[in-house]
């Protein structure tokens, strides 16, 4: 559970991710855009991401949960995070929201054709299946992580999907992580002690 005390600040969360509050608070759920506008509002309706926020206004503090999920608070410097729409918990107001394609890339690993990026200076409050675990990422030492395990990443990072299909995974004597997802250049990886929606082959 996230705890977040205001003194008059606006902070945008998960819709319906309240659980309870103590002082004078304000929600108000997003229209349709999203805070994004109306480009941003198609772009995801056409990707298929999913996601709305609500905006949280007050005095007081205010506790936000989704799914007894864990949560790891991200700071962003200017950079830009890239999540999971799923595993996005709450994010201070002055942070922009967007909508990031992945394509072909996305559809292949389960993932969609789109995912959500975060960008400015403040903190993100991410969730995880179980607590996250930031794993660097520099040039000497890139990173290949499973797809389903996945829920973020930030820095100077090029993600590129790898699969690897070969005889010993069509005759089932695979490690039954055909597809992953391989980073490279400076920046964190968030993954969780978790797979998401099970194993998948190609």
């Amino acid at each position: 559970m996230l705890a977040v005390d205001l003194a008059g600040e606006t902070i945008r969360a998960l819709n319906g991710a309240m659980v309870a509050y103590e002082g004078r608070m304000a929600f108000k759920r997003e229209g349709m855009t999203g805070g994004e506008g109306l480009r941003g509002a198609l772009k995801r309706k056409i990707a298929g991401e999913g996601m709305t926020l609500m905006e949280v206004t007050g005095e007081g503090t205010v506790y936000l949960a989704s799914e007894a999920a864990e949560v790891t608070l991200v700071q962003l410097t200017g950079d830009t995070l890239f999540v999971e729409s799923e595993s996005l918990l709450a994010l201070e107001g002055g942070l922009r929201t967007g909508v990031q394609f992945v394509g072909l890339r996305g559809m292949g690993t389960g993932q969609g054709l789109a995912t959500t990026k975060v960008e400015g200076h403040g903190t993100v409050a991410i969730v995880s299946d179980g607590p996250a675990i930031a794993l660097e990422v520099t040039p000497e030492t890139p990173l290949s992580v499973d797809p389903h395990a996945y829920v973020g990443h930030h820095g100077q990072l090029r993600q590129d999907v790898v699969t690897d299909v070969n005889w010993r995974t069509v005759i089932g004597q695979g490690s039954g992580e055909s597809v992953q997802f391989r980073y490279q250049g400076h920046g964190l990886v968030y993954v969780q002690p978790a797979e998401r929606g099970g194993i998948l082959e190609i």
